[in-house]
């Protein structure tokens, strides 16, 4: 009798992963509208500059950066939402609104090797574009800094051809 209280009391206790289920939701929903606010606000930019008829310097590259700065927020945000379905399905129980939507198993996770997988292809995307937001502001003043940025363009290519082939 010790043994099965002690054994239920285990595994209803496999519901305080909720906290980081509902705080991950919270925290994406967050990302989502700060993206969202951030893409407002250079729109408003780009609309005021045109009005104006003027064009600032480093207009374009303001104007990429933040696009690519709001992108970058929103892939983190797909990364909390996927691990709070994860977690959720992983721990609590599968999410039937997801299993009959025609077969949709894009966020079906059966295994904490699947939910890892899922989270390491999006944070890696999230480095690629963080990388190329860098980039705008980066000055090649040699031949030997465009050789270099061109060497790592090409080994972001190759690694996420091989990312791809990995899930497959």
């Amino acid at each position: 009798m010790l043994e099965r209280l002690f054994e239920g009391a285990i595994w209803r206790s496999r519901f305080i992963v909720l906290l980081a289920v509902i705080f991950g939701l919270l925290g994406a929903i967050v990302l989502f509208i700060v993206a969202s606010m951030d893409i407002w606000e250079i729109t408003s930019y780009t609309f005021n500059t045109i009005m104006s008829g003027g064009h600032p310097a480093k207009y374009h590259e303001k104007i990429v950066s933040n696009i690519i700065g709001a992108v970058d927020l929103y892939l983190i945000a797909v990364v909390m939402f996927i691990f709070s379905f994860g977690i959720y399905e992983l721990f609590i129980s599968n999410i039937d609104e997801a299993a009959g939507k025609n077969g949709s198993t894009l966020l079906s996770i059966t295994s904490l090797d699947q939910l890892k997988d899922k989270i390491a292809k999006v944070i890696v995307m999230v480095l690629v574009v963080n990388f190329f937001q860098k980039v705008l502001y980066t000055n090649f003043t040699t031949p030997l800094d465009l050789l270099y940025f061109a060497g790592s363009i090409t080994l972001l290519a190759v690694g996420l051809y091989f990312l791809g082939k990995v899930g497959k």
